[in-house]
């Protein structure tokens, strides 16, 4: 396993994790499409399904999965991360971890939820990436996949005056599509939608929706 990208993930997110949390503590206010794909998803794995949240951050969305009636849990990098993700979850359980790596069996989950946690491992490493999501995941398993669409890296230097930097991956919908395809997925649903200047943003936003 490629150990720099991993470390310089971690490192980043260690040193950030309070600042971030506070900055996305409403993040489903004002974003009724990621509302709805996530409402989807749960519909489809189903009441009390098997789910992991990989690359977690601060456990929001695990929260969200939670209260729709999933058995999920977290996984991140970051311990920092995962504290808060504790913190603000005390009823859910967080471990530490690579989502290359997962200690999960083959087949143990009914789904798996990447948010907006795959824009940082290296496009060569992705096949690895999809190859682990479909050995933890059942025949018939969902995978959500989340990410900012685009060709070029933006790189995030110094970010609320601490003195890390990591690239941010955008990738093209169809691209990711078809490295799911080759990892044994079936394509359910691709969303795509344009980017709110009102919330910061700078690229759309896709969210792909598969089967084992």
């Amino acid at each position: 396993m490629t150990a720099d990208f991993l470390d310089a993930t971690r490192t980043f997110y260690d040193a950030i994790a309070e600042d971030y949390a506070d900055r996305f503590r409403s993040e489903f206010a004002n974003r009724p499409v990621e509302r709805a794909v996530l409402d989807v998803f749960a519909e489809l794995v189903g009441p009390g399904a098997e789910v992991a949240d990989l690359g977690c951050g601060p456990g929001r969305v695990t929260g969200r999965l939670a209260a729709l009636g999933l058995s999920v849990f977290g996984l991140d990098l970051s311990e920092s991360m995962l504290a808060i993700a504790r913190r603000e979850n005390p009823g859910l359980r967080f471990v530490q971890g690579s989502m290359l790596d997962l200690e999960a069996a083959d087949g143990a989950l009914d789904g798996v939820l990447c948010w907006y946690s795959s824009i940082h491992t290296p496009d060569d490493r992705l096949p690895a990436l999809f190859g682990e999501f479909r050995r933890v995941l059942r025949p018939g398993g969902r995978l959500l996949l989340a990410f900012q669409v685009g060709d070029v890296a933006r790189r995030h230097e110094n970010p609320w005056g601490h003195p890390v930097t990591l690239d941010f991956l955008r990738r093209r919908p169809e691209r990711m599509t078809a490295l799911l395809a080759d990892a044994g997925f079936t394509l359910y649903s691709s969303t795509v939608r344009e980017p709110d200047a009102g919330l910061g943003e700078f690229s759309p936003q896709a969210f792909l929706l598969a089967e084992r």
